[in-house]
């Protein structure tokens, strides 16, 4: 993890606090991708020590597009708690709390992504909001949340744990 987001490991446990993006574009919504994954997941990461989620998410949606979108508002915080099998997580019992904004639409699905996570390139993918349940993509809520209209902050919990004790 880089020393400089917020997050730690400790006692076989993980924490991050992410800020994420929930870009759409017509009736598709960008997800990200690479070799490395089996899964799309959404654009974003994590918060920096001393920086604002919403700083936090234009950043990284600068970075992982190539495009400066405008945040329009917080849309969700969501708790996420999930064990890896695999990568540098494997063995950790994950807890990852993320803002998700939702960016302002820009008329077009131009990107102009150079991005790289993991030693490898990231893919940008437009997914059909309506087709998102034929994929693996995290956070597996988007599909439902777009689905509504809703006024404020959702709060969302999910708990993708292997050994789930609830």
């Amino acid at each position: 993890m880089d020393n400089r987001n917020c997050g730690f490991t400790r006692e076989g446990k993980w924490f991050r606090f992410r800020a994420a993006a929930i870009i759409v574009e017509g009736d598709c919504v960008l997800f990200a991708g690479n070799e490395k994954e089996d899964f799309f997941y959404s654009i974003g990461g994590g918060v920096h020590l001393g920086e604002t989620a919403e700083d936090a998410v234009r950043r990284e949606v600068l970075e992982e597009t190539g495009v400066s979108y405008e945040v329009d508002h917080l849309a969700v915080i969501h708790e996420n708690f999930f064990n890896e099998s695999g990568g540098g997580l494997a063995g950790l019992d994950c807890h990852e709390l993320s803002f998700y904004f939702l960016m302002k639409q820009r008329g077009t699905k131009e990107l102009h992504s150079h991005s790289m996570t993991q030693g490898v390139e990231e893919t940008m993918h437009w997914i059909p909001i309506c087709d998102l349940d034929r994929y693996k993509a995290y956070p597996t809520f988007l599909k439902d949340y777009l689905s509504k209209e809703h006024t404020g902050i959702e709060h969302i919990v999910t708990d993708e744990r292997i050994n789930n004790n609830r």
